[in-house]
């Protein structure tokens, strides 16, 4: 559980991040979080060999297995998916055991009553829960989440961060997410890395919050509501298939 999934060595990408060092351990909610253009979205994209770094190293466990979250979905409307039909697209794997595999998904993520609908119909926070479902296809070893619970009210927001780290606590596999939402997130997260083209501070949530960094990131009353701690209270099982089931949004 401790050894990193992946290990940055002092990265860098053009103009937009300098000299960034840190490890994605297995078992782990790691949050990013730092103002607009501070390099967030940049930094998930090399981790996801998606964009190739400037300077430095990343270093990958053997045959790893991302799940991918974006931030941005464009979707064809002249090609409308229902839920279940997106989420076959997800693997290589057609047969008898996939619809079982996509209703026990759906089931982890809250999103049951939502298997026959189309894309385009679904609410912001359906669709991130959808993403989120699609990301777990592969059974990922590392799940890489952009902005997860954007376009989101607070009481969805919080359901969401329970969903993923009842994830973790079932895959054991890393989570690494990018998010605006202090008030929520950092309490959530097990490690927070307060990223300003290059890491200012990064530890505990608490110790994230007292850092003299962050105050001057997000100024000193972002501390209290930060750590306004959510908890979450695994009195449930998400992997069972769906058989109904509230909605959720």
């Amino acid at each position: 559980m401790d050894s990193p999934s992946v290990t940055l060595i002092n990265l860098g990408y053009q103009d937009i991040l300098t000299d960034i060092s840190l490890r994605i351990t297995k078992g782990k909610i790691t949050t990013i979080i730092g103002p607009n253009g501070a390099g967030k979205t940049t930094l998930l994209k090399l981790i996801l060999g998606l964009i190739k770094p400037s300077s430095g190293q990343i270093q990958y466990d053997k045959d790893i297995i991302f799940g991918y979250l974006p931030q941005k979905l464009k979707l064809n409307p002249l090609m409308p998916l229902t839920v279940e039909r997106f989420l076959q697209l997800a693997t290589p794997q057609q047969n008898t055991e996939l619809k079982e595999k996509i209703a026990k998904i759906l089931h982890r993520v809250g999103a049951c009553h939502l298997k026959s609908r189309s894309l385009h119909v679904l609410s912001g926070g359906e669709m991130q829960r959808i993403l989120l479902a699609h990301a777990l296809m592969q059974t990922p070893d590392v799940l890489v989440l952009d902005e997860p619970a954007q376009g989101i009210d607070v009481m969805g927001q919080a359901e969401l961060y329970s969903v993923i780290a009842s994830i973790r606590d079932e895959l054991g596999c890393a989570v690494i997410l990018v998010s605006h939402d202090l008030h929520l997130v950092m309490a959530a997260s097990d490690e927070v890395i307060c990223l300003n083209q290059h890491v200012c501070c990064s530890g505990t949530p608490s110790d994230v919050a007292q850092h003299p960094s962050y105050a001057q990131l997000f100024g000193s009353k972002s501390e209290a509501s930060s750590l306004a701690v959510y908890t979450h209270h695994h009195t449930h099982r998400h992997d069972e298939p769906c058989s109904g089931g509230k909605n959720h949004d």
